[in-house]
């Protein structure tokens, strides 16, 4: 993620200093835990919640049940874990994109920086550069020396307007001052169809099983990843740092969020758990047999990297002047 300074100390960032305070020390979890996936059933990301909360649930001798809660990218999940009682029983499962790209978009029904308090990172999920059929290039370099000898001819196509995948065109576009025509799909299913198709030269999308089956089979062709570092699954496609476009090398970052006003002894007891859980072999392989990295760490090391997106996010999206559907 790219490193930014910031100031503000949002109500979630405090509490998860006092969590680390407070200390992994025994805390009573409820004997049954909802955890509120804010994606649909069957997609990569209830996937990895659904073995995360088995894992959770075997360690802490509780029931852990899963609600699917999907839509508004995110917003709907998170909104519900916002308005939850804060007494452990309830947790979220969401990528940051929520908290730290939808309020800059437009009002939401919770405060991003007061009704949510991050609890656990769990994994990034890279994010694919891909050439098809449409583009001749070989590498990156070659895609942005075509972009600018041809001004508008590559059409780079993405999940949609303030995507992800459209942060990273804007954050190439400012690096390189080339015209690249933004072309916005809503979802991943048609816009995997055109690429096979040669709808247009460039996808930027997360990884998935199905994409590298494509990529495998030689039908679309990975130029650049947004990663911290090179996917064990395709060591020879670079970073888009090690390329020199560092404020475009994103990805998306997914975790464990709860009610804000969820005592700091349980957030802790959480993350202690969620941790020892990613290092299981087991929730680790699933992890990367979807090319997804698992992560980790402390609850108020995730608040510090969700604050630093929240301002970085906002700059890119006033300097674009990017506006959502």
């Amino acid at each position: 993620m790219i490193p930014m300074s910031f100031s503000f100390k949002p109500s979630w960032l405090i509490a998860a200093a006092l969590c680390a305070a407070a200390g992994a020390q025994a805390q009573a979890i409820p004997k049954t835990v909802r955890l509120i996936v804010a994606y649909p059933a069957g997609g990569v990301s209830d996937v990895v919640a659904r073995a995360l909360g088995d894992r959770l649930a075997a360690q802490l001798g509780a029931t852990v049940i899963v609600d699917n809660r999907a839509g508004a990218s995110g917003a709907i999940g998170m909104d519900a874990v916002a308005k939850a009682a804060p007494d452990g029983a309830t947790l979220g499962f969401s990528a940051i994109s929520p908290l730290v790209l939808s309020p800059h978009l437009g009002k939401l029904p919770f405060d991003a920086l007061k009704d949510i308090a991050p609890v656990a990172s769990v994994m990034y999920s890279p994010v694919l550069l891909i050439a098809t059929p449409a583009s001749k290039a070989k590498d990156f370099r070659a895609l942005v020396a075509d972009a600018k000898a041809q001004p508008g001819a590559v059409r780079w196509a993405t999940s949609g307007p303030a995507s992800l995948g459209h942060i990273v065109l804007e954050q190439v576009r400012a690096a390189t001052g080339v015209e690249i025509t933004h072309v916005p799909y809503k979802g991943g299913g048609q816009q995997l169809n055109d690429a096979l198709g040669g709808q247009f030269e460039i996808l930027s999308t997360n990884a998935s099983p199905t994409l590298t089956s494509h990529i495998q089979s030689g039908k679309l062709r990975p130029l650049a990843v947004g990663a911290p570092a090179r996917l064990e699954s395709l060591p020879q496609v670079p970073t888009l740092g090690e390329l020199g476009y560092n404020a475009a090398n994103i990805n998306s970052v997914f975790g464990v969020f709860a009610p804000a006003a969820t005592p700091p002894a349980l957030i802790a007891r959480y993350n202690v758990e969620i941790n020892k859980a990613l290092a299981s072999p087991e929730l680790r392989a699933k992890l990367t047999a979807t090319d997804n990295v698992p992560t980790g760490g402390t609850s108020a090391a995730f608040a510090k990297e969700i604050a630093s997106e929240f301002e970085s996010n906002g700059r890119i999206v006033k300097a674009a002047n990017i506006k959502a559907d």
